[in-house]
């Protein structure tokens, strides 16, 4: 009897033994469910500059208009591609932080001297300049523009950036042909309220407002960064639209216009974001869409960040390269 329960009791561990080792043998043959990251491409299989620019430009699916600034601004276009930053505009603080990053392709919405068309000539013996060309070549940097094609892309790169950071993509209408993701139907709040979750949600220190502040409002419409009068205006004109959020405008166009429109009874009123906090956003958007053209490569979103502050909201050391000053209670004069 003895004998007989050892027999069963090695059968036993025999099949259990078996058993296991066919569960292990299965473990390593079923493919992992998480597909492994993409290596990082070696030097010899990056791109250089301007094959990752052209790249990017045949997947917006738009084509470069004449006279386009989507050109390089500064830096050699044979060079490897390291790492990819995008930015809203190339601060000297944006560029430390690329170079910080391992990032040599700068992708910028907007221009990095100055002027619209990154026109050197008057700047030519200015130190600002110098310094950050200087910087630029000392890094091997390449700096080019995606202006146009981003806008021209469709969704609106940069709107459809705006739209996820104000939480608004539920409420979009159609709008005119050809300018959809621009319009919304909001759920009813008033103007100053509208304007205070604006404000929240771009992390905004200062933003202005035209209009009586206790409006109702429910039909808004967006034009961002530096968009001009005429689409101002005829965006305000029609009986859709209640609010225009913008970037920023001269303030004898249509600021003047708005305020002559809320002093003529009717009801209609601006809210003015800042050109950096009404475009930005599209720029981080940008990097996530990037990612699948380049896998592998590091792609980062470098914020240039608002560019102004107020008594009541001082920038950080970061921000401005100096400590803050210290909040006082202020004295009268003597």
């Amino acid at each position: 009897m003895r004998q007989s329960r050892v027999s069963l009791s090695s059968h036993r561990i025999a099949f259990l033994l078996a058993v296991l080792s066919a569960v292990a043998a299965v473990g390593q043959a079923a493919p992992s469910t998480q597909a492994a990251p993409s290596p990082a491409p070696t030097a010899a299989e990056a791109p250089t500059a301007s094959q990752a620019i052209a790249r990017i430009v045949q997947a917006t699916g738009a084509t470069l208009p004449p006279n386009t600034v989507d050109t390089i601004k500064a830096g050699d276009p044979a060079t490897p591609v390291t790492g990819i930053a995008t930015t809203f505009s190339p601060t000297m603080e944006v560029l430390r932080k690329a170079v910080t990053a391992g990032d040599n392709l700068i992708v910028t919405h907007e221009p990095t001297f100055y002027n619209h068309l990154d026109d050197p000539a008057m700047f030519l013996n200015d130190p600002v300049y110098q310094e950050k060309l200087a910087y630029i070549r000392e890094h091997h940097l390449v700096l080019w523009r995606f202006h146009d094609t981003w806008h021209l892309r469709r969704p609106d790169g940069i709107a459809e950036g705006f739209v996820a950071q104000s939480g608004w993509k539920a409420y979009q209408n159609p709008g005119p042909a050809g300018e959809q993701g621009f319009f919304f139907t909001l759920p009813e709040t008033t103007l100053q309220f509208l304007a205070l979750d604006l404000k929240r949600r771009f992390h905004a220190r200062a933003i202005r407002i035209v209009g009586d502040p206790s409006m109702k409002v429910t039909k808004v419409a967006y034009a961002p960064g530096a968009s001009g009068e005429a689409k101002h205006v005829k965006a305000l004109e029609r009986d859709d639209v209640q609010v225009l959020v913008i970037g920023e405008a001269p303030e004898w166009e249509t600021i003047l216009y708005a305020r002559d429109a809320q002093l003529q009874g009717r009801k209609k009123a601006l809210i003015i974001l800042g050109h950096t906090l009404s475009e930005e956003a599209g720029m981080n958007t940008c990097a996530k869409w990037l990612g699948p053209l380049f896998p592998g490569m590091k792609i980062d979103f470098i914020p240039a960040g608002e560019p102004y502050w107020t008594p009541e909201s001082v920038p950080t050391r970061t921000e401005t390269g100096h400590a803050p000053v210290k909040k006082t209670s202020p004295r009268a004069s003597r």
